[in-house]
């Protein structure tokens, strides 16, 4: 399904909406530019989620845990790593198990690692200075 936004709003909405749908368990992986709206997505799923703490961009820690809302949310920036076989070294298996939603940002990093039922999220640029076309596959949205 493809969605637009014209603003950080519009696409920490779209998040939220996501983070509503998705089951225990969940991997959310996403794909896009730099600077094209990843992170705004996760601080909506964190919001639809209805954790209250600040979300900022993992990508000096590789991953952020946010809890306190319906589900635990993890927050994971893969930019830095190589392959599939590095995420095994963070833990991976550890925050599957956990129950919560993991965001994946750079997923395309550590694509052999996902599993059938990941969720795809592709951000990309419009045409617009704002505008972002939002993918998602694996999920329907109301």
């Amino acid at each position: 399904m493809e969605r637009f936004s014209n603003s950080p709003q519009a696409t920490e909405a779209l998040g939220a909406a996501l983070a509503q749908v998705c089951p225990p368990g969940s991997v959310v992986a996403f794909t896009g530019d730099l600077g094209a709206g990843k992170t705004a997505f996760v601080r909506g799923m964190a919001q639809g989620l209805g954790i209250q703490s600040r979300v900022v961009s993992p990508t000096f820690t590789i991953v952020n845990e946010y809890e306190g809302g319906k589900l635990p949310l993890f927050h994971f920036d893969m930019y830095r790593l190589t392959s599939a076989e590095e995420l095994f070294d963070i833990g991976w298996e550890d925050f599957l198990s956990r129950g919560g939603i993991c965001a994946v940002e750079w997923s395309e990093n550590i694509r052999d690692a996902l599993e059938p039922g990941t969720i795809f999220v592709d951000i990309r640029r419009g045409n617009g200075e704002q505008e972002r076309i939002i993918t998602i596959e694996g999920v329907a949205l109301p």
